[in-house]
């Protein structure tokens, strides 16, 4: 339910796919690790905390496109945490939010996802370490941000 998971028919399980909400342009890269949906013509069940990403959680169901992505390359360097505060397809929406930001929180940085339909704009958060995370995550949160608490292994898919 709080991890960023979804439920598919058909796919390998541990397939990350990116899940964008058509209605609003969220996006989100979730982890297949369960089967369904099995209701009308859905087409993928998404966990609580990914649907709190994409904003669906009132409406419950809404249009999405879904992309399958490859699996993250070995032997990156990457920094140990981050919180992710939006993914988003317009680039602008992103620097914005990257703005707003920066002065309470200092190093944030957009980075960007190239799949083979889209570019994805995401807004990010560093932080020096696991205690760190959770102090920005909180702060974020408090403030009604949707958050998403990235670790090393999170961090870099192919793309960014």
């Amino acid at each position: 339910m709080y991890e960023m998971t979804a439920a598919h028919k058909t796919l390998p399980f541990g397939t990350k796919v990116m899940v964008t909400n058509l209605d609003n342009g969220r996006a989100a890269v979730v982890r297949i690790n369960d089967r369904g949906p099995f209701v009308g013509d859905r087409i993928i069940d998404m966990s609580y905390a990914a649907a709190r990403i994409l904003d669906m959680v009132g409406p419950g169901v809404v249009p999405v496109r879904i992309e399958i992505l490859k699996q993250k390359p070995q032997g990156r360097p990457a920094p140990l945490y981050a919180v992710q505060v939006g993914s988003f397809i317009s680039k602008a929406n992103a620097l914005e939010l990257e703005r707003k930001l920066r002065p309470e929180f200092g190093d944030v940085y957009v980075t960007t996802y190239q799949t083979a339909d889209q570019v994805y704009y995401r807004v990010r958060v560093r932080a020096k370490d696991r205690a760190a995370v959770q102090e920005i995550a909180e702060s974020l949160a408090a403030a009604g941000y949707p958050v998403l608490i990235l670790e090393e292994d999170e961090l870099f898919f192919p793309g960014e």
